[in-house]
């Protein structure tokens, strides 16, 4: 297919901050020749003016309160949506029902109301919307899902997912709007979500129960003798201070850099997750936020043997550990290993894995995702609304469970959102 001389693809962002950089990059470098960046729009004018000084040329910037304007005006194509997660809805089925397809940060949104709206919106218009869950793109992890597929472990009985964010990128969380559940739906929706949806692509399954308990532990104002003084953040970095400094906090008051032993945090930093699939698999998973190295563990039983991933994605959170860790397990350490039944383990190789962008996932997504001439995906690497509600299921009845002390199945509340 030749797209050279085909009309470009019109884009505007909605939600401004650190996260929309990769998109802007994206439009305007590597994509540039099938894309086009049209608009950006934030409440915060400041943080527009950052991105557009940084482009060749600066693109029409408007405030939130103006996107049904800007879609218009500009005659945008595609939205993407980089805003807070509780107003996810709010733009993405603005957009659709003007007409326009949708690309949203995970998660699609923070409960079975907004689900249900942007389901809906889908349903009505026709139009499309992706959700970036970025992870499915990762080399190791698309070789986990051929393997899992190919029968090489025969039919799966569990899996055990350990993720650890160590305490500086977990603290993040606690000093962010992430802190409050009102707006990110704590972490099992905000950041387990794309674990849960990487699960539930692997075993191509949905799930049937779901356990959970959790608990604030070590952040939070109860947390306050954990060690205060060595987790504020530098706000130095001369782009924090562009983005969240002291002209954007007087454009609209909200903080980056919040205290996180502070009073205020409602969200859970230590959680556990039982999970039944429909066709009796279970995946137990665990996230803490506060570890002093950062990666993950995951395992996978089946009836002929297992399969092994480990992820070593920082191992220090400071000079005089890196110092004297050096040459012990350096960051970006990785391993997938297949152990058959009566056999000796293999250790299976992949290549593409890199250490920036999520383990060079970001990239790969955004080819598939902006490149018209991007080569078919049999792998069903792009997510669209319907796995963007089965991963958010999981972390709503994980939420509901750790309010109620009760097993919850998603179906129920599925069946909420189909009825709402």
């Amino acid at each position: 297919m030749n797209t050279r001389n085909a009309p470009r693809t019109r884009y505007a962002i909605v939600g401004t901050g650190s996260r929309a950089a990769m998109f802007v990059r994206a439009l305007t470098a590597e994509h540039r020749d099938t894309c086009e960046l049209v608009a950006l729009a934030d409440p915060n004018p400041v943080r527009i003016a950052w991105h557009n000084d940084r482009l060749p040329a600066p693109v029409p910037a408007y405030p939130a309160s103006e996107f049904a304007t800007m879609i218009e005006r500009e005659r945008v194509d595609v939205v993407i949506v980089c805003t807070v997660d509780r107003y996810h809805d709010e733009y993405i089925v603005a957009a659709l029902e003007a007409g326009c397809d949708v690309l949203t940060e995970k998660p699609m949104t923070i409960d079975a109301r907004r689900c249900a709206r942007i389901l809906d919106a889908v349903d009505r218009t026709g139009h499309q919307v992706r959700v970036t869950f970025n992870y499915r793109y990762n080399p190791l992890h698309e070789a986990v899902k051929r393997i899992i597929a190919a029968g090489e472990i025969g039919e799966v009985g569990s899996v055990h997912f350990e993720w650890l964010l160590d305490v500086r990128h977990g603290a993040d969380y606690f000093r962010r709007w992430h802190r409050d559940k009102a707006d990110s739906g704590g972490l099992l929706v905000h950041k387990a979500g794309h674990h849960f949806d990487l699960v539930n692509w692997w075993l191509d399954d949905d799930p049937a129960s779901v356990y959970a308990d959790g608990r604030l532990f070590f952040y939070g104002g109860d947390g306050a003798g954990h060690g205060a003084g060595k987790f504020a953040i530098d706000m130095s970095d001369p782009d924090l201070t562009a983005l969240y400094g002291d002209a954007a906090v007087q454009a609209d008051g909200y903080r980056r850099d919040q205290d996180v032993f502070a009073p205020g945090v409602t969200i859970e930093d230590d959680l556990a997750v039982l999970v039944r699939y429909a066709r009796g698999a279970t995946l137990t998973y665990h996230l803490t936020a506060y570890a002093p190295w950062e990666g993950y563990r995951i395992a996978f039983n089946g009836s002929r043997g297992r399969l092994e991933l480990d992820v070593i994605e920082t191992d220090h959170v400071s000079v005089e550990a890196a110092d004297s860790l050096k040459g012990h397990r350096e960051p970006g350490t990785k391993s997938l290993r297949l152990r058959p039944f009566f056999g000796p383990p293999v250790e299976v190789p992949v290549e593409g894995y890199a250490r920036a962008g999520h383990g060079g996932a970001d990239v790969r997504m955004l080819a598939q995702l902006l490149d018209p001439a991007a080569p078919a995906d049999p792998l069903g690497r792009s997510a669209d609304a319907a796995a963007g509600a089965r991963a958010l299921l999981i972390g709503l009845a994980a939420n509901e469970s750790i309010t109620t002390g009760r097993p919850v199945r998603p179906a129920e509340l599925e069946a909420g959102i189909t009825h709402a």
